[in-house]
């Protein structure tokens, strides 16, 4: 599992979820966000964008992004994600092209894309077929575009470092890494990097290195059966204490009662 750079085997897929903080990471998909409840924040590059209610956005295919939440109570967002190779004659913007800001606020937002995602988060259980999403995908795609401000994705800076941070701390997330070590790996100075995870990805190396075993091992907890104790090992943490801390205070729960909640709903 590589929890950085994220792909779905699935052509389409569509789910609500609350509104939650996920670390840095890309697809190839193009992915559509609609806030339906409370607010989130979507960071793209080093760029954070606010989203409220009725907001909408879209990520382009291999762009980095992550999402906050900071409202004390959790919004829900729907997210809609899609193979860029069924979006007819918009596929060439989506590879060349990003937008400069990808939130479109409610006041903005075409009624046809509301509707678009309102209809196909409905007919979620219904659609057999990827006809009907990429239909409803290219009718947004036709209001969305002409209200960027598109930018080639190569104008977007100096991402090479940035690319190399996340490749280096996917393959090694679950051995004993510093920042001093990744730095000497990787042939950058330790501030160079540092300056990567405050200014990119919006946390320290540790809250990121964190965050990402953190991901891997919810992952665990829900599709394998792992034990807990095999489960903190083969997600980077050196002792059990140190991963039941960290589990609590971004989850809000053990271990063991995450997996007994969420799992059912996953399965």
């Amino acid at each position: 599992m590589q929890p950085l750079y994220r792909e779905s085997k699935k052509h389409y897929e569509i789910f609500l979820t609350k509104a939650k903080h996920d670390p840095p990471h890309l697809h190839k998909s193009v992915e559509f966000v609609y806030v339906i409840e409370g607010t989130l924040e979507i960071g793209v590059g080093k760029e954070l964008y606010h989203m409220e209610t009725g907001d909408f956005a879209i990520v382009f295919p291999e762009v980095i992004h992550h999402y906050q939440a900071f409202d004390p109570i959790p919004g829900k967002v729907v997210y809609l994600m899609l193979d860029p190779a069924y979006t007819g004659s918009y596929l060439s913007y989506l590879q060349q092209y990003c937008p400069e800001n990808p939130v479109i606020k409610e006041k903005e937002l075409h009624e046809d894309i509301t509707y678009a995602m309102n209809s196909l988060w409905k007919q979620r259980k219904e659609l057999n077929s990827i006809m009907i999403p990429q239909a409803f995908v290219q009718i947004m795609l036709t209001h969305a575009l002409p209200v960027y401000t598109l930018i080639e994705k190569s104008s977007m800076g100096p991402e090479d470092i940035v690319y190399q941070t996340m490749a280096y701390i996917s393959g090694h997330f679950t051995e004993e890494i510093t920042l001093t070590s990744m730095a000497k790996e990787l042939g950058f100075s330790p501030y160079a990097l540092s300056r990567v995870f405050s200014g990119t990805f919006h946390r320290n190396f540790n809250q990121y290195l964190n965050e990402v075993r953190l991901n891997y091992a919810s992952g665990l907890l829900l599709y394998t059966n792992q034990t807990i104790t095999d489960i903190y090992n083969n997600s980077g943490f050196n002792s059990q204490r140190t991963f039941n801390r960290a589990f609590q205070e971004r989850f809000h729960m053990t271990p063991r009662e995450y997996r007994k909640e969420y799992q059912k709903q996953h399965l």
